[in-house]
């Protein structure tokens, strides 16, 4: 069997990012003052972070007006009001409420705490993050102007910190991807024994996700990754494939 080598590798020195910024371009950039070449099927992984900047998703807390419930649950847990409700405004449903933690189902789909909204990483404290309106999408562009740029034909997969069932601990993951499908399929194929593989779908997404975030960290000020040898499943995939349906979700 030939072995695989797969690099990931960080890509330093990206601007804070402002809104309306050509992504593709900065990161192209910094790689070029590190002699990095970002070339024909690399895989970018690059966090919610600055894409939710370069979006203008960057919000002033005072953009969120309280309602009754949003205040008296912020009274009962010692959170800023106006930061739950910016939580509840970017929510479908509220799954559960833990503590001060409140579990949601964002319009996107995505089941996580909070529904994405965080203050981290932003510069300053009266300002929040959300979520990108369309992650698949944000993905495309960066993706397509990549091929603009440099002629490159690339992966794109969009990161973000989640909690998981039955573990501690978070893990980063795909909220978005173009150019590559999600999943590795392995059904019909057989295993070690001969025996045929009926159930077996890795997300592949997830764990490059995962990977990338090895090399980017959460306090690094790194929030881009190249990873170079991996022969990702090509196709026109989303991030929608990933969300398991609620009638098959044993934490709906």
């Amino acid at each position: 069997m030939e072995k695989k080598e797969i690099r990931v590798i960080p890509v330093v020195g990206i601007p804070i990012i402002k809104s309306n910024d050509n992504l593709a371009l900065h990161i192209l950039e910094a790689a070029k003052n590190q002699n990095l070449e970002i070339t024909e099927d690399d895989i970018i992984v690059i966090t919610q972070r600055i894409v939710s900047r370069s979006e203008g998703r960057i919000r002033h807390l005072d953009e969120f007006i309280p309602s009754p419930f949003a205040l008296q649950y912020a009274e009962n847990h010692q959170k800023d009001p106006r930061v739950v409700e910016a939580v509840l405004m970017e929510s479908k449903r509220v799954i559960r409420q833990v503590g001060g933690v409140l579990i949601t189902e964002t319009h996107h789909g995505f089941k996580c705490a909070n529904a994405g909204v965080d203050a981290s990483n932003v510069g300053n404290s009266e300002m929040i993050s959300l979520l990108p309106i369309n992650p698949d999408k944000s993905c495309t562009i960066i993706r397509e102007n990549f091929l603009k740029l440099n002629g490159s034909n690339v992966a794109v997969i969009m990161t973000d910190t989640f909690g998981r069932p039955w573990r501690h601990g978070q893990t980063n993951v795909a909220i978005g991807v173009a150019g590559m499908l999600p999943f590795r399929d392995y059904v019909g194929e057989v295993d070690m024994d001969g025996r045929e593989l009926a159930v077996t779908t890795i997300c592949v997404a997830d764990e490059l996700a995962g990977m990338a975030e090895l090399v980017m960290g959460k306090s690094d000020g790194i929030p881009v990754a190249v990873i170079k040898g991996y022969p990702f499943p090509k196709g026109n995939g989303s991030s929608k494939e990933i969300v398991r349906e609620t009638a098959l979700d044993l934490f709906p």
